[in-house]
């Protein structure tokens, strides 16, 4: 497969809302195609991925990866369809275990057993998609009576793996695999694994893409507002593991001890950003992305630094540029 670049909408906490909007034009303008709409504490992923296909249209929606458990197979279902046909915009769904904090605490829905219940999920969405009524019945994940209006049967699933067990239900079932904040030997190593999965059930193995900050010759904006928003991920189970493993398990710790994001984030080092991110000049962010994929990814989703790019215009078009 053909090494590809798409980008995926920045929930920056220092910026306005709106700027997704801005985020996703400039995605068009720079002639990359595809575009992650995710969700966090803003918008609701489907109302500004219906938003944004009617303002860019032509682009490649793929919508999340939404926290599995708050949404139902059919509201997602509904959810992605809905989209296609009101923008005609192609659109594809992935899904993620998310965090406690999110599917417990926001949405007081269970976060447990998130590897069966992703498996269960996706072959649930399988059936919608493809129109069939027979519905579904899983241990965790059930519905009947339900059939889309206009099937789906194209939908891609993507899957967000962090941790062995959703690796392999990804690499078994879904379409693709994304990772998210990891340097470039760990996709490497998941690119293993899934392959490995794959191959002993028998299946072509999914694509694999990963997430990847991005900020052209930042100054101390871009790298507090990357700090800011990597404190985010220092807790949550998982990724606090890997920066532990990177070197920064004291800084893992006080994030799980409940210190301060504020705190937090004056103690992420431009070292610890360097292992995740592309930081530098058009130079350095290209031979960067080109080691994600050398180590395996065939899609690269950057997230550009807006503190002093507003709209990303232009981080999105350096990486535009870049030879795949």
């Amino acid at each position: 497969m053909s090494a590809r670049i798409e980008v995926a909408l920045p929930f920056w906490l220092d910026r306005p809302d709106e700027e997704a909007l801005e985020i996703a034009l400039e995605t068009q303008r720079s002639g990359i195609d595809g575009l992650w709409i995710g969700e966090m504490a803003t918008f609701d992923a489907f109302a500004l991925g219906t938003a944004i296909g009617d303002r860019a249209p032509g682009l490649r929606l793929k919508l999340g990866p939404l926290a599995l458990g708050v949404r139902s197979p059919v509201a997602i279902a509904l959810g992605a369809s809905s989209i296609r046909t009101l923008t005609g915009s192609e659109v594809a769904v992935a899904l993620g275990a998310s965090s406690p904090a999110i599917v417990s605490a926001w949405h007081d829905r269970e976060w447990l057993h998130s590897a069966a219940r992703m498996r269960e999920t996706i072959e649930c969405l399988r059936r919608i998609f493809a129109g069939d009524p027979g519905g579904y019945e899983g241990r965790y994940v059930r519905t009947r009576g339900f059939r889309l209006r206009r099937p789906r049967p194209d939908t891609s699933l993507t899957v967000a793996a962090f941790g062995p067990a959703m690796t392999r239900v990804g690499a078994r079932h879904a379409d693709e695999v994304v990772l998210n904040l990891v340097p470039p030997k760990r996709v490497r190593a998941v690119r293993e694994r899934i392959d490995s999965h794959a191959a002993a059930a028998g299946r072509t193995p999914p694509r694999l893409a990963v997430w990847v900050p991005v900020a052209l010759d930042p100054g101390e904006a871009a790298l507090a507002q990357l700090a800011s928003q990597l404190t985010v991920y220092l807790a949550p189970p998982g990724y606090g593991e890997m920066f532990s493993e990177l070197g920064f398990g004291e800084l893992v710790r006080r994030a799980r001890d409940g210190a301060r994001r504020s705190d937090l984030a004056r103690l992420v080092t431009p070292e610890l950003l360097g292992h995740v991110c592309a930081l530098g000049s058009r130079e350095r962010v290209a031979a960067r992305i080109r080691a994600y994929h050398d180590a395996g990814a065939d899609t690269v989703a950057v997230v550009p630094s807006t503190a002093e790019d507003p709209g990303g215009r232009a981080t999105l078009r350096a990486c535009a540029e870049t030879p795949s």
